[in-house]
């Protein structure tokens, strides 16, 4: 079975920085596309950025474009989310999600697109 886990999440004040690692195992991230996403108590899940292993396309959130940077270090096979300056608002559940298929049908800010799904880390910015 395949299994992705989320590592790096914590407390940190705002203006500060978060390194979030995702890893997998059962499978590489070979031919992948992943995302991660959030979600904040009574809010629904939100994209937040992707990245296209073979290809090295990266997409953002435009709440998090310029402060956020997904990157891939097939020698690991992990995916990883830098976070700074980062602000109250951040505050979430992060979560790891992989598209086997390397392709989007629709879009990648699409949960949809996403069969494989980590449990998340907790990522809490105070002010």
């Amino acid at each position: 079975q395949v299994q992705l886990v989320e590592s790096g999440g914590g407390l940190v004040q705002a203006g500060g920085s978060l390194r979030l690692s995702c890893a997998a195992s059962g499978r590489t991230f070979s031919t992948d596309a992943v995302g991660w996403f959030r979600q904040a108590p009574g809010k629904e899940r939100e994209f937040v950025a992707a990245i296209k292993w073979s290809a090295l396309s990266t997409y953002y959130a435009d709440s998090v474009k310029g402060r956020f940077t997904i990157s891939r270090d097939n020698a690991k096979n992990t995916v990883a989310l830098q976070m700074n300056s980062l602000k109250p608002e951040d505050t979430a559940v992060y979560y790891c999600a992989a598209n086997p298929r390397g392709a989007y049908r629709s879009h990648y800010s699409l949960g949809a697109e996403y069969d494989y799904w980590g449990q998340g880390t907790q990522v809490t910015v105070s002010s």
